[in-house]
């Protein structure tokens, strides 16, 4: 997973986050059974921030830039290159 948003700032109460999540490997039957609003990307996602209070996307190609999600993430609005934090579950221990 990859997290952004004003949650991995340095803003004292970030406002939300934003995610991209990998889809391979995912059973998307028992993602949609555990969660749907995952998978639901209309109305700008409303279903996720209510139960999650941030969004989610699988990584695909963003349809404005042509660039997967997990690439587009590492740009501010102005184009310019950021950081963002990347969450891996299979790893035991922090490196």
């Amino acid at each position: 997973m990859w997290l952004n948003g004003s949650f991995v700032t340095a803003k004292e109460e970030p406002g939300d986050f934003d995610c991209v999540w990998s889809p391979a490997g995912v059973d998307r039957l028992r993602l949609e059974a555990a969660a749907p609003e995952l998978l639901d990307l209309t109305d700008h996602r409303s279903a996720q921030k209510r139960r999650f209070g941030g969004e989610f996307l699988p990584n695909v190609i963003e349809g404005a830039s042509g660039q997967q999600f997990a690439r587009f993430f590492q740009t501010d609005r102005d184009g310019t290159l950021k950081g963002i934090l990347i969450i891996d579950p299979t790893k035991e221990q922090w490196e």
